[in-house]
C-alpha cells in the first residue's frame, strides 16, 4: 500500500520507470517528452544514436493537452495532441529510444566534454549531446475563486475528460491564442454556450485565421473581447463568473459551469539558471543570440554555436523553451529533427562516448 506518493514513486512501484543508466555515457538525452523532445528522439534513434529520454510529468507536453490540431501536416481532419504523442513515443520505443517518465531534471554541468543531467531522485544522466525541449508550464490565473476551484470546474485543459466534466453546460474559456480558439471549437460541438473571453482587442493579433473564421461563424460561439475574469463563485463547484470590460470597468455576471484557461505560459527552465544563459524572460537563446557569450568555451572548438545551440558546446533548445522559437507544433517537431543533424556535428568533433 502506497500512501500519497510520489508521481516518481507510484511509477516505479507499477513498473513505469526503468532504472536510469548513471554509468553509461549516451550519445543524446532529451530533456522534455513534448512535440520537439518526442521528434529529436524518433530521429536520433532511427539514425543510431544511443538516445534517453527525460520528462518529469508525461509524455505530449503542452501539446498534449490540446483536444484537435488541425492545421498539422498529413492530418487533414486533425489529431489530438495526446493522440500525436502517443504514435511517436511508439515509433521513438521502436527505434531503440529509452523513455523514462516521470524522471524530473534538476540540473545540469558539463564533465570531460560531456553533459550530465541531475535527477530529481539522485540519479545522472550522462551525454555527448542534450536536447532541451522541456517547453512551458501553464499560467495560472489570478483571480477570487480560481485556486479554489481548480479541478471543480476551473481547468488548463480541454481534453476529452475535462469536457466530460460539463457536457451541455455553459462554459467560459479565457484566452485568444490557437489553443483556446481549438478548445472553444471542441466544446461547443455539446455545450449550448461558450463564452471566449480574450483581453486585447482583437482575435488576429494572437490567433490563425482558419480558426477565428470558424469562430466568427459558430452560432454557439460568443467572443467577448477587451473583457477580464474578475471572480469565479460557487458553491461545490463553478456556478458564475464576475467579468469586466478593461475599457469601461463595467462588470456583468456570467453564467458557467466551467472555465478553461489558456493564457500562455513560462518557459520550464528553472533547472538551468546556472548552467546555460537564459533571456530576460527565462528562454534560451541559441545560435548567433549567444556567439559572443562564455566565448572561451568556443575557442578549442574552433567555431561559433550551431543554429540551435545554447551557451554550453552540445546543448541545443528546440520547442517553445527556446527563445524566439515559433509557437506551433509543426515548428517544434522540425527543430526537434535538425536538432539531431546538429548534434551529428558535435558528435564529430567530440568523439564517440568511451562507455554505452
Amino acid at each position: 500500500m502506497l500512501r500519497n506518493p510520489s508521481n516518481v514513486e507510484l511509477a516505479r512501484v507499477i513498473g513505469l520507470r526503468t532504472e536510469t543508466a548513471a554509468k553509461a555515457v549516451c550519445d543524446l538525452v532529451v530533456v522534455g517528452a513534448g512535440p520537439g523532445g518526442l521528434a529529436a528522439a524518433v530521429y536520433g534513434a532511427s539514425e543510431g544514436l544511443s538516445t534517453v529520454v527525460l520528462d518529469a510529468a508525461a509524455t505530449g507536453g503542452q501539446a498534449g493537452t490540446s483536444s484537435r490540431i488541425e492545421n498539422y501536416l498529413g492530418f487533414p481532419a486533425g489529431i489530438s495532441g495526446m493522440e500525436l504523442a502517443e504514435r511517436a513515443v511508439v515509433q521513438a520505443n521502436r527505434f531503440g529510444a529509452r523513455i523514462d517518465v516521470p524522471a524530473e531534471a534538476v540540473g545540469l554541468e558539463q564533465r570531460d566534454g560531456n553533459s550530465v543531467v541531475r535527477l530529481a531522485d539522485g540519479a545522472t544522466v550522462t551525454a555527448t549531446n542534450v536536447v532541451v525541449a522541456t517547453g512551458a508550464r501553464y499560467r495560472r490565473l489570478t483571480a477570487p475563486g480560481v485556486e479554489r476551484f481548480e479541478g471543480l470546474g476551473v481547468h488548463y485543459a480541454a481534453t476529452v475528460w475535462e469536457a466530460r466534466t460539463c457536457r451541455l453546460d455553459t462554459v467560459a474559456i479565457v484566452g485568444g491564442g490557437n489553443s483556446a480558439g481549438q478548445a472553444a471549437l471542441f466544446l461547443a460541438r455539446e455545450s449550448p454556450a461558450v463564452h471566449l473571453l480574450v483581453r486585447g482587442e482583437d482575435l488576429e493579433h494572437s490567433m490563425s485565421r482558419y480558426l477565428i473564421d470558424r469562430i466568427e461563424r459558430h452560432p454557439r460561439i460568443h467572443v467577448r473581447l477587451h473583457t477580464e475574469v474578475r471572480e469565479v463563485t460557487g458553491e461545490d463547484r463553478v456556478e458564475s463568473l464576475v467579468v469586466e470590460n478593461n475599457r469601461t470597468r463595467e462588470q456583468q455576471v456570467v453564467a458557467a459551469r466551467a472555465l478553461f484557461v489558456f493564457i500562455g505560459a513560462r518557459p520550464a527552465t528553472s533547472w538551468l539558471a546556472d548552467a546555460v544563459t537564459l533571456d530576460r524572460r527565462g528562454f534560451i537563446p541559441t545560435g548567433q543570440d549567444v556567439a559572443q557569450v562564455a566565448a572561451d568555451l568556443w575557442k578549442p572548438l574552433a567555431r561559433a554555436p550551431l543554429a540551435l545551440e545554447a551557451s554550453l558546446p552540445g546543448v541545443f533548445a528546440v520547442g517553445d523553451v527556446r527563445s524566439g522559437s515559433v509557437k506551433r507544433v509543426a515548428s517544434a517537431v522540425g527543430e526537434g529533427a535538425m536538432a539531431v543533424r546538429l548534434a551529428h556535428e558535435h558528435l564529430g568533433e567530440a568523439g564517440p562516448p568511451a562507455i554505452r
